[in-house]
């Protein structure tokens, strides 16, 4: 799958600015909608441990959290909505060594989109799950090597 590049360019830039590490493990988007978001993070001297050969957990878990909140970041700015969010809680699942490029998936989109609706109806706080697979192509196909749990909490500013 071919990165798309206006997207990760502006993802880039973004991180450079505000998440500088993020910025350093070189993020590209794969696919990113309404409904859902897929990006790799290369495993390079940046992202790996050398006693291992695979990727470091922090490495891990910030691909989980760009792949969970892209969804609602894109859709947020897309449609010009005054809402906030951040992560609640974060639950992951180490199955295997990642020891190759690593591929983040969130299809949870038409849950984010719900949220949303849900956040400005009632401008309270509202939260959901995010579900996000992290998968090494090259070397294990879809079999996954994590899986995390993100809550995303909403507000309307």
């Amino acid at each position: 799958m071919k990165a798309l590049w206006k997207e990760t360019r502006q993802v880039r830039l973004w991180s450079l600015w505000n998440v500088f590490l993020l910025w350093f493990v070189k993020p590209s988007v794969l696919e990113l909608s309404e409904q859902r978001c897929v990006l790799r993070i290369p495993l390079n001297w940046r992202t790996r441990r050398r006693d291992i050969h695979a990727m470091y957990f922090g490495t891990l878990c910030m691909g989980a959290d760009m792949a969970g909140g892209l969804i609602s970041f894109h859709t947020v700015q897309k449609r010009g909505l005054n809402i906030s969010f951040i992560f609640k809680d974060f639950k992951a699942q180490f199955l295997k060594r990642a020891e190759g490029d690593v591929v983040f998936t969130n299809n949870d989109g038409p849950a984010v989109q719900e949220l949303i609706e849900r956040t400005l109806a009632t401008g309270e706080r509202q939260e959901a799950v995010m579900h996000v697979t992290a998968t090494v192509p090259s070397r294990l196909g879809d079999e996954p090597v994590a899986k995390f749990e993100l809550t995303l909490s909403l507000k309307k500013r």
